[in-house]
């Protein structure tokens, strides 16, 4: 069925856009995040798209790897991921890795974005508002607040996902056009690639406690690490647990490894 027109109605974005609303963080999870949820947005738009059990099951585990951002601006790459799925469902040359290298290099930094606006900046006006009528006495105050913080997020939302699908459509198009297509495959895997390593640097942590007496010198090892490579022991714990996950280990499995580990070097005064 590959070359036939498959396009998405306006219907089919809706219901898309929705689902990510209101399920964005359902069965989120440390191993995924939100991937679950993106896969379940996508849901209108794999039926309308892709027609054999294959090409669903493709499409489905095609968005079930790590998603995370800030769900109401981050919503501009489910437009652009259904613009991408829309051209590849009518024959275009667009891989599993062009989808997935975009959307790792626009979710860190739309994250920060999102974050800053909605959480940053709408909420605490609104907020502002809604306190300064409830201190008067006026019981609209939370009403105003929780109608004001509605309207807002979910017309941000829309607008991103609107104009994710419309511009990701015609930029696809144009990419396509210029044979440009590895060189965007490409640039997004490296962005991808420093957004994931900031998230290791910000959020995986890691010490030792351990010291050797050499003559009268206590050596402490973790000032040894650190001269070599600040965050080294971190970065080797993600490289370990990477490791683990390639050699086909169950994420839970490793999960626990990592808690009894952790645990069992505390009480021994390693980490």
């Amino acid at each position: 069925m590959k070359g036939e027109e498959r396009r998405l109605s306006r219907s089919d974005l809706t219901k898309s856009w929705l689902l990510w609303t209101f399920f964005s963080h359902s069965c989120y999870n440390y191993e995924r995040l939100q991937a679950l949820g993106f896969a379940h947005s996508m849901t209108p738009v794999i039926r309308k798209l892709y027609h054999t059990r294959e090409e669903i099951s493709a499409a489905l585990k095609r968005h079930l790897v790590f998603f995370n951002t800030e769900p109401n601006v981050g919503h501009v790459i489910h437009g652009i991921t259904g613009a991408m799925e829309e051209q590849r469902a009518g024959g275009a040359p667009i891989s599993d890795e062009a989808i997935n290298s975009l959307k790792m290099g626009l979710m860190g930094p739309l994250a920060g974005v999102g974050d800053s606006i909605t959480q940053g900046t709408l909420a605490p006006i609104l907020i502002a508002i809604g306190v300064g009528l409830a201190r008067e006495g006026n019981l609209a105050g939370p009403l105003v607040y929780v109608l004001l913080v509605a309207a807002a997020i979910w017309g941000i939302a829309y607008t991103m996902f609107s104009q994710g699908y419309r511009l990701g459509k015609a930029a696809v198009e144009r990419i396509l056009e210029s044979g440009r297509l590895q060189d965007l495959v490409n640039g997004s895997g490296i962005v991808g690639a420093m957004v994931l390593g900031g998230l290791v640097g910000r959020f995986v942590t890691l010490s030792t406690k351990l010291a050797i007496k050499i003559g009268q010198t206590n050596v402490v090892i973790q000032d040894v690490l650190n001269k070599i490579m600040p965050g080294l022991l971190p970065l080797a714990l993600t490289l370990g647990t990477l490791w683990l996950l390639r050699k086909g280990r169950n994420p839970i499995t490793v999960m626990v490894i990592l808690v009894v580990t952790g645990v069992i070097g505390s009480l021994i005064k390693v980490f």
